[in-house]
């Protein structure tokens, strides 16, 4: 009789535990997609550097262990009626730990001067404190490498007002000198925005500052050019999440 009443239990926690497992499934299977732009913005140089209409946003479907991201960046300057940056990227998101993703793909730059594609592999999460982390090792069509680190922060003021510093540093470990990239450290950009969220994070309008500067030797080739090396500029836009 305690046989059976044994079996008859293992088979009622196997019943209960059946709906959970299907659950978890379910959930790991779940597909989620979204489009968000971190930055939307119109930038207004308060010296000599233009008026420059920037955008930094991206796309992904998957589940919560793989993703597909297109991720699109442009600074199209008004004066020159030109893209300063226009870069994009298609990556494969794979879940390495609780707050970081490992991910590859390719980049395709259309900036003044040639084109160039690139292989990426690269981290995206958060790292200590809350820092959204973006490292990436890009390697060129001419084999050339280069990598680039990205952070942001959100710092919450109240519910809504949102204090968002960020950088972004680009190193080349050789030259390419067709599009204005000489070894060592290439670029640095900061910023810091102020915005207020209107519709649950989904639109949050802002304003704010940001800095840009070529570095190193590549400054020094912009020069010889007799092109600008850095840029300080007033920021109005907004963030989008859909």
């Amino acid at each position: 009789m305690n046989g059976k009443m044994r079996i008859w239990g293992a088979a009622m926690l196997a019943a209960l535990m059946l709906p959970l497992g299907q659950a978890a499934a379910q959930e790991k299977d779940f597909i989620f997609y979204g489009v968000s732009f971190e930055q939307f913005e119109f930038r207004d140089g308060v010296d000599e550097s233009g008026e420059v209409l920037a955008w930094d946003g991206d796309a992904f479907i998957g589940n919560d262990e793989w993703k597909l991201r297109l991720v699109s960046e442009g600074e199209y300057e008004t004066d020159e009626e030109a893209f300063e940056v226009l870069e994009h990227q298609l990556v494969v998101q794979r879940l390495a730990t609780d707050f970081f993703d490992v991910k590859a793909g390719v980049r395709y730059d259309a900036p003044v001067g040639p084109n160039r594609f690139f292989g990426v592999v690269g981290l995206h999460g958060l790292a200590q404190q809350w820092f959204e982390i973006d490292a990436d090792l890009f390697l060129s069509e001419k084999g050339d490498f280069s990598a680039r680190l990205d952070a942001d922060y959100e710092l919450l003021i109240t519910n809504r007002w949102i204090l968002t510093p960020s950088a972004e540093i680009d190193f080349a470990f050789s030259k390419d000198t067709a599009i204005g990239v000489e070894a060592g450290f290439v670029s640095a950009e900061v910023g810091l925005r102020l915005s207020y969220d209107l519709v649950d994070r989904a639109i949050s309008p802002y304003v704010g500052v940001h800095y840009e500067r070529l570095l190193g030797d590549s400054a020094g080739l912009a020069r010889e050019d007799d092109e600008s090396v850095d840029g300080i500029y007033l920021v109005a836009g907004v963030k989008i999440l859909f």
